[in-house]
């Protein structure tokens, strides 16, 4: 199985990237991403908002110094923020992450979340989690045509190669796909065992898009989204069936949760700073995702482990009001 997928483009994505939520501390990161290069990574995901751009373009551009590969091998995406979505705003926030990544064009650009915020409204996620985010915050008008315009002129300008979007349903990507001059080559999504979204998957792929899954995984880092409400984070790595097809191909249980997706021809965003589960994650040098194939009936048993949208992990529901919003993506809760 190729390690790449073809955009649009024709131009090569890495099947498996190194996804960078919730990393900010600095020394943990800049050991990661060594750990990840070393690895064979060569598509690291970011974002403004992920409050880490600095961090992974120092570390990069390290890496380039001492001769240990060139910026064409690197897959770089970054999105742009919440409070970024005016199309007068794009050219401002794509510059800083620039300057953050010390990158003259990022491979990927998305529009992170389908709805706004007002430029006062939020500065990073830690004001989020701080519960610090109030309904005042939220730009009730959120132009998708006009921001997707903006982001053509970043593709025409060169400071991207490719442009997508992140968390949008149907209705929103098909509103983009019906105006557009660039097609969006990419569209992130949460995408795991409880949350598969055939339909928005299907969609995508019967249109060129190709599909990009966050927390993979199950997001088990993200500890501090248990709330009491009653959301428990799964522990998809510990589900019998996973762990019976883990012992059968002599796999670590995260590489069985890979393979699925990319069998499917996604691509994958794990994070973990963690070294050596970066190293099983991928695994270049075993080809330890590569070298196995999932059965059919293997494909349909973890296929039927999907809850819908009962197995949501990130609903962004800490935004106050984000419910409310109109281009608030999923199911009102």
């Amino acid at each position: 199985m190729s390690k790449t997928i073809t955009l649009h483009t024709g131009a090569p994505m890495p099947t498996i990237g190194l996804g960078t939520w919730q990393a900010q501390d600095e020394e943990e990161l800049e050991r990661a991403l060594d750990s990840a290069l070393e690895a064979g990574y060569r598509f690291i995901d970011t974002a403004y908002l992920y409050g880490n751009e600095a961090i992974v373009g120092r570390t990069v551009q390290k890496w380039l110094d001492e001769g240990k590969g060139t910026r064409e091998e690197l897959f770089i995406s970054t999105k742009l923020p919440m409070m970024g979505m005016r199309p007068e705003d794009v050219p401002e926030f794509l510059g800083a992450s620039l300057s953050n990544l010390q990158l003259d064009y990022v491979d990927l650009y998305l529009i992170h979340v389908p709805f706004g915020m007002l430029r006062h409204g939020m500065q990073n996620l830690d004001e989020i989690v701080a519960g610090e985010v109030g309904t005042g915050a939220l730009d009730m008008e959120t132009d998708h045509v006009a921001i997707w315009k903006a982001l053509e002129a970043e593709v025409d300008a060169g400071r991207t190669r490719h442009i997508g979007v992140s968390n949008f349903n149907e209705r929103q990507l098909t509103r983009v796909l019906d105006n557009c001059t660039i097609k969006p080559a990419n569209h992130q999504i949460e995408l795991h065992l409880y949350l598969q979204q055939p339909d928005l998957v299907a969609f995508c792929l019967e249109r060129g898009v190709t599909v990009t899954a966050y927390s993979p995984l199950g997001s088990p880092g993200s500890k501090w989204l248990n709330t009491a409400d009653g959301l428990q984070l799964p522990d998809l790595l510990g589900l019998p069936e996973v762990r019976e097809l883990a012992d059968k191909y002599s796999k670590q249980p995260a590489q069985v949760l890979l393979r699925h997706l990319i069998q499917k021809g996604l691509v994958a965003v794990p994070k973990s700073t963690n070294p050596e589960r970066l190293r099983q994650n991928i695994d270049v040098g075993c080809q330890a995702i590569y070298d196995f194939e999932l059965s059919e009936a293997e494909m349909d048993t973890l296929d039927a482990l999907d809850r819908g949208e009962e197995g949501r992990i990130i609903d962004m529901l800490l935004i106050v009001g984000v419910k409310d919003h109109p281009e608030y993506p999923w199911a009102k809760p």
